[in-house]
């Protein structure tokens, strides 16, 4: 992992120097002991505080995005004929492609507007998982060696298999490499284990009616609806979201239970065909609301449905935006 440090940083160095990216979307070490943090870099010299491990949890996806489109608003005060692209940087895991992917099949801007430094992924840590492994206890110190991590809290060392407190989006994670890249540091992340991508959600369906809204409504009860799951999350970009529209007004701002309900049901539903399982909504969500286990469900129906996989491919487009006469499973509405 050392070396792929020190290679990232190098590259970043190359790619500012020779003015072939504006800005370097990376991650940083954070003032917490276990937790890295995104950063933004436009100096050659800043890449030395560029870092890679398995701290580094938050899709940086959504920081591409926004600093495009920010700048795209400042040009709207050039001349159309002085007006120019800002073409940003970005470390990026599997995961993190996919959600470029999606932006560029959604057109949120062209390709030569990001350079996509693809780095192999094992996995990050949750630091829900980690919390609980040290029994709530605060880290003042984490590192890891090999397969196993070392927590440092005020009543000693303790040491952990990294596979126990790794998020569960890595644990079955099916695009732990790049999918698409301009430069790959490093060789390929052996897989994990996606043959186990959908056991909870099988599970879930197993259960009754009456017991899976019991689970829904029990998840989304612990909801303050904070809004951070959408404000991490890569796909969720609109410039006015639907809960704070007031014509018409879709849900309250109150804490009322129907309220949360239809925010949280409308934001899930907005992601079909969309979620990367990157985590990044549950490692942010204060009050641990189990969505992944909903998002899951939504990825499953779309690749049983209609093979389709998000972020997947360039050409692969996203499935409410395709239309194929032979597979699609109402084809019976063209009947005569």
């Amino acid at each position: 992992m050392e070396n792929i440090e020190n290679k990232l940083r190098e590259e970043a160095k190359k790619l500012l120097t020779e003015k072939k990216v504006d800005a370097l979307v990376g991650y940083e070490e954070g003032t917490l002991p276990f937790q890295a943090s995104p950063c933004i870099i436009t100096e050659p010299e800043e890449a030395d505080k560029l870092v890679w491990n398995a701290f580094c949890s938050v899709n940086l996806a959504k920081y591409v995005h926004d600093i495009i489109h920010r700048h795209r608003e400042s040009q709207m005060r050039v001349k159309p004929e002085d007006r120019t692209k800002k073409i940003v940087g970005i470390v990026a895991r599997g995961c993190t492609t996919r959600s470029i992917a999606i932006h560029l099949q959604e057109k949120q801007y062209d390709r030569d507007e990001v350079v996509i430094i693809g780095v192999p992924c094992t996995g990050y840590i949750a630091k829900k998982k980690l919390s609980k492994a040290v029994k709530g206890k605060e880290v003042i110190e984490c590192t890891i060696e090999g397969d196993s991590v070392t927590a440092v809290t005020s009543e000693g060392s303790i040491k952990i298999p990294l596979k126990e407190v790794l998020s569960d989006s890595c644990l079955s994670c099916r695009y732990n490499n790049p999918v698409i890249s301009d430069l790959m540091i490093g060789d390929a992340a052996p897989p994990m284990d996606p043959e186990k991508e959908y056991e909870d959600v099988d599970a879930f369906e197993a259960l009754s009616e009456e017991e899976r809204w019991a689970y829904f409504t029990k998840e989304m009860d612990k909801c303050i609806r904070c809004y951070a799951c959408r404000n991490t999350c890569p796909s969720c970009y609109c410039k006015q979201c639907f809960v704070e529209q007031n014509q018409p007004r879709w849900v309250g701002v109150g804490v009322d239970q129907t309220d949360t309900q239809v925010f949280q049901i409308m934001r899930i539903f907005h992601q079909v065909g969309r979620c990367v399982d990157c985590g990044s909504c549950i490692e942010v969500c204060p009050m641990g609301v189990d969505l992944r286990k909903f998002l899951k469900k939504l990825d499953k129906d779309g690749f049983e449905l209609f093979t389709h996989r998000a972020g997947e491919s360039l050409d692969s487009p996203p499935p409410l935006s395709a239309y194929s006469l032979t597979g699609d499973k109402d084809d019976f509405i063209f009947e005569p």
